[in-house]
């Protein structure tokens, strides 16, 4: 099957948060299946090149509202396969560092960024005479791409292909002006509830989810809170609408990048069968955050956006009562919200030893933590997938999560009865919820070295690699080919 992948981000060239490293690792993944992938992503000016990058001297024509205009177009082989990505060069939209927003806050022309991009993407099939079976678009930045190949490619050659919108996060929802739709060249009738129409404004995933062949989220569980007033952020009702073709498909992670006995970051490897050597990583853990490293104390660890979303203002408030023990330490790395960057920094001052805070992001500080702590926190509002997780039980680092979308789905709970279970799990979003989640994982540290051994090898012989996520895309895949050439029945009518 002929697969187009429109990404707004891509590891390891463009990244801001999961969704690159799902549209990173999954073409790789289709690719061992025997598809035959391609992706296109911006080219931002964040990205360097070097020999690896192949500029093409044809031009991409791209044809707006107000007349043509023309793009470069790059190619460089992801690494670790042969897929082709393609970068469109263009720097009126492209050229600046950020890929959403900047130190003034987010960009105001994204709507015509990224719908630019969108067509962008959908006009080098023309460009390389390549016409895919099924065109697989990511978020709201190309949430008009579906929309597109309904009508201003509809009796094209591209306008056979099925469509397939993978939604990351319902709160970010791209909504603009409606004169995004003159840009782009587009009929004007798509200006209403019924299709990309939302609060007076059109809202760019709104239109993928309605004009897509196939809707999916990355978890089962999200799939369903996404069709709750609660969950939805509004499209609740146009998701429960499309019920029948939405599915939930949890992300992989890569295993190739993310496996203990092969991560060169680490200072000793360590598997399932011999745990012993993760202790060095603790070790080396506690010398870069600046703690006091003691081997009867649990060090609970963080990698994250610090956003109230992931729920780290309950933690914020839970970690006073937590240092009044001695058998705890905390490491954080991660940037976000100043108050809370504030207050994480203020705990590494107070706690001196037992509190470590950087922020930013390091990757082989990330990686050090998922491999040194003792225990991964995630304690998230709402998670539509999450990896922390399961990059955590990879490394044998146990999960204390929040109950809700993926985290229910990817990690089981410790039952003190017999022992099983792959981590902790909390239901209410409070701090107090939080505070009784870690010390029932304290109590377990302290009074049952030898169940905790077992949890953590449990944990990392899980199958999170891409390759089950890859066939269930297959399906989803075959599915949408078979709706679009009438062999089965779209949602939409």
């Amino acid at each position: 099957m002929k697969i187009l992948i429109i990404t707004p981000e891509i590891a390891p060239f463009a990244k801001v948060g999961g969704l690159a490293d799902v549209t990173g690792a999954l073409p790789k993944a289709l690719e061992q299946l025997g598809h035959d992938v391609r992706l296109v992503c911006p080219l931002y000016g964040s990205i360097r090149r070097d020999e690896n990058w192949k500029p093409q001297n044809k031009p991409l024509t791209v044809p707006t509202g107000n007349g043509m205009r023309y793009a470069r177009v790059w190619e460089r082989i992801l690494p670790g396969s042969t897929v082709p990505a393609y970068f469109i060069e263009y720097d009126e939209f492209f050229a600046r560092q950020e890929i959403y927003e900047g130190p003034w806050g987010w960009h105001s022309d994204n709507d015509r960024r990224f719908g630019f991009f969108s067509r962008a993407a959908l006009e080098i099939c023309f460009w390389m005479d390549w016409m895919p079976d099924v065109v697989h678009a990511h978020d709201w930045p190309t949430g008009l791409v579906p929309v597109m190949l309904n009508t201003v490619y509809a009796g094209t050659k591209l306008g056979n292909a099925a469509s397939i919108i993978t939604i990351h996060n319902i709160q970010h929802q791209g909504y603009c002006d409606r004169s995004i739709i003159s840009f782009l060249g587009l009929p004007e009738w798509l200006f209403r509830a019924d299709h990309v129409e939302a609060m007076g404004a059109v809202s760019m995933m709104k239109g993928g989810i309605f004009h897509a062949t196939k809707v999916t989220t990355v978890s089962q569980t999200y799939a369903r809170e996404i069709q709750e007033p609660i969950g939805g952020h509004g499209l609740n009702s146009i998701l429960s609408f499309r019920s029948a073709d939405l599915i939930g498909v949890l992300n992989g992670i890569d295993t190739s990048v993310w496996n203990p006995q092969h991560d060169k970051t680490l200072p000793a490897p360590y598997s399932a069968v011999n745990l012993g050597p993760k202790e060095e990583s603790k070790k080396l853990l506690c010398e870069r955050f600046g703690l006091r490293y003691d081997p009867k104390k649990a060090i609970m660890g963080v990698v994250s956006r610090l956003y109230e979303q992931k729920g780290l203002d309950l933690l914020r408030h839970a970690v006073p009562r937590l240092m009044e023990r001695d058998d705890v330490q905390f490491v954080i790395l991660g940037t976000g919200e100043s108050e809370l960057e504030y207050a994480f920094s203020e705990f590494h001052g107070r706690y001196q030893g037992r509190f470590g805070t950087w922020i930013g992001f390091d990757d082989e500080r990330a990686h050090l933590i998922y491999a040194g702590a003792d225990f991964f926190l995630m304690p998230s509002r709402f998670e539509p997938c999450g990896l922390g997780q399961l990059y955590a039980m990879a490394y044998g680092t146990i999960p204390i999560v929040r109950a809700t979308g993926g985290l229910v789905d990817t990690v089981r709970q410790y039952r003190s009865e017999d022992g099983t279970g792959t981590g902790f799990l909390f239901d209410e979003p409070s701090s107090d919820a939080l505070y009784k989640c870690i010390l029932r994982a304290l109590e377990l540290w302290n009074g049952n070295p030898e169940r905790l051994h077992n949890m953590r090898s449990r944990a990392m012989r899980q199958d999170f690699s891409w390759d089950s996520s890859a066939n269930a895309y297959s399906n989803v895949y075959r599915w949408a080919v078979e709706a679009r050439n009438g062999q089965g029945e779209l949602g939409i009518g």
